[in-house]
């Protein structure tokens, strides 16, 4: 007999998913089964939310859809919070749970609960699963759903007697293809402009696209900036573009909701703005924030608009405007480095070694030595926390780049309150063969809400944001993995070095002088 688990796991590989991140549970054990004659290998973490994490970088680095399993009740409610953080950097991710049978509906079964109450406002689609019939069609259209328009997390709950049930596979349905859209009037409207600026969503970061950026930036002559982090314009990765983007004229938002980073529109006070988003509610949106500024407003792929866009010849600008805000985004803090060991002599001290990394991958996650590592370590591919603005992920993300390349050099930075948050998956991927390096920049704090005490209530009001001087590098060596403790810039390097030559799942715990974010003046 065909079971209704075998349909879904036939269902995913027939969609070339072949990595699935789970943690085990009752009602799930019938998928675990399945996956075996499907061909899908499990990652199995720690904790649910970590499955989800990991899922959301899989699909980052590997440009297709993250699959995360987790079981029903606690489990369901361990994995909500990276909904969040997937629905924020329109990530596919496709989240299974499991769930209390359907026979036993309102009658107190195990773990019985509205889990679709639950995740409906966090996902684009979010269904529970009643009849084993129905199981091929909802898994192939949850994975379109996931995929097409604007990339995003969905949720299907599979109770414990449908995944059980005897069930047939269907045809896998080719991916519809959306309709080009018309976009010389587009460009008509940005090559008319003299100061204009584009805006490009997290979908359409270096990671996800490659290139695209540069060639849109080169074929119009206009600069193009990223924003995916909830600091936007005072994201310090792009150094002192604040002081520039006000003058622009015209402004371009291509996957990129206009909202609270952009200063509901202000951030621009006297351009015309154009959005242009595969979500009709970001449309709706950018028209009450903008209003008669808004001139362009179009639903369509903001990627397959850009890459229509990123052909011919740019028109000439005045007064260089390409290269000054190329000037503004290459800024930085001028924050003293020295021999001190603080947030951005930590960071300096990694950008040099991973520069000379084959095929490396940066993690940043974290609030104030966050933004550090945002703004002062590069690498073609990254994967950061995100607009949502969440932290934690770090460690689960750093494990989902290796098992989406297995080549890839990675490298995670975090704070020591950030690592607080999943580090026992270090057990996972000792147990999984993940190798990366997490470098901790320990501060001792919480260090952001540290500062906002400084900031808003004065010294004499600073409390409850302190951590202790534990030694995670020693929790990562009893796990299985390398461990180093630094306490002088002078041994960072060579720490770095030996951590990344061990092949382990590594932990270089660095004390430091916690610095507040950086600000480029």
């Amino acid at each position: 007999m065909t079971r209704g688990a075998d349909v879904v796991m036939q269902t995913l590989a027939a969609h070339e998913v072949r990595d699935i991140f789970a943690l085990s549970g009752n009602q799930i054990m019938p998928l675990f089964d399945a996956s075996l004659e499907a061909g899908i290998r499990l990652y199995h973490t720690r904790h649910e939310a970590a499955a989800v994490y990991m899922a959301e970088g899989y699909a980052q680095l590997s440009r297709g859809l993250g699959v995360a399993l987790v079981t029903a009740g606690a489990g369901l409610g361990n994995a909500l919070g990276p909904l969040l953080t997937a629905r924020a950097s329109d990530t596919p991710v496709l989240l299974l749970s499991g769930d209390s049978p359907v026979g036993k509906d309102d009658q107190g079964a195990f773990q019985e609960m509205d889990q679709v109450a639950l995740t409906q406002s966090l996902t684009k689609w979010s269904v529970r699963v009643t009849r084993a019939a129905d199981l091929a069609s909802v898994i192939d259209k949850a994975v379109r759903v996931a995929m097409q328009g604007r990339p995003g997390p969905v949720h299907v709950s599979l109770p414990a007697d449908v995944v059980l049930a005897a069930a047939e596979m269907a045809e896998v349905s080719a991916a519809a293809r959306a309709v080009p859209a018309n976009i010389s009037a587009l460009r008509d409207w940005l090559d008319a402009a003299k100061r204009p600026m584009i805006v490009l969503g997290p979908a359409l970061n270096g990671t996800r696209q490659p290139g695209l950026a540069e060639r849109l930036e080169q074929a119009i002559g206009a600069p193009v900036v990223v924003m995916e982090s909830p600091r936007g314009l005072n994201d310090p990765s792009l150094g002192a573009v604040a002081e520039v983007f006000a003058e622009a004229d015209r402004v371009l938002l291509l996957g990129k909701p206009l909202d609270f980073t952009l200063h509901f529109g202000a951030a621009a006070p006297k351009a015309g703005w154009a959005v242009v988003h595969a979500d009709p509610d970001e449309l709706s949106r950018a028209r009450h924030n903008c209003a008669e500024r808004l001139t362009r407003s179009i639903e369509a792929d903001p990627v397959d608009v850009a890459r229509g866009l990123a052909f011919g010849s740019a028109p000439d600008r005045e007064d260089d405007w390409l290269g000054r805000v190329q000037t503004a985004c290459a800024r930085r803090s001028d924050t003293w480095v020295g021999d001190v060991l603080n947030s951005n002599s930590l960071c300096a001290a990694v950008d040099a070694v991973l520069q000379g990394a084959p095929n490396p991958v940066l993690v940043c996650d974290g609030g104030e030595f966050g933004q550090w590592a945002q703004a002062s370590v590069s690498a073609p591919r990254r994967i950061i926390n995100g607009v949502s603005g969440a932290i934690g992920g770090g460690i689960c993300y750093a494990m989902a780049a290796r098992a989406a390349d297995p080549e890839a050099t990675v490298v995670a930075l975090m704070g020591d309150g950030t690592a607080g948050f999943h580090l026992p998956e270090f057990e996972t991927a000792v147990r999984e063969n993940l190798p990366f390096v997490a470098v901790i920049g320990n501060d001792l704090r919480w260090n952001a809400e540290h500062q906002i005490q400084l900031r808003e209530f004065g010294s004499d009001r600073v409390h409850g944001c302190d951590l202790s001087g534990a030694r995670y590098d020693e929790v990562v060596t009893a796990l299985g993995g390398f461990g180093a403790y630094v306490t002088d810039l002078a041994d960072l390097p060579e720490a770095l070095r030996t951590a990344l030559a061990s092949g382990k799942p590594a932990c270089v715990n660095v004390l430091i002088d916690g610095l507040p974010a950086p600000k480029v003046t």
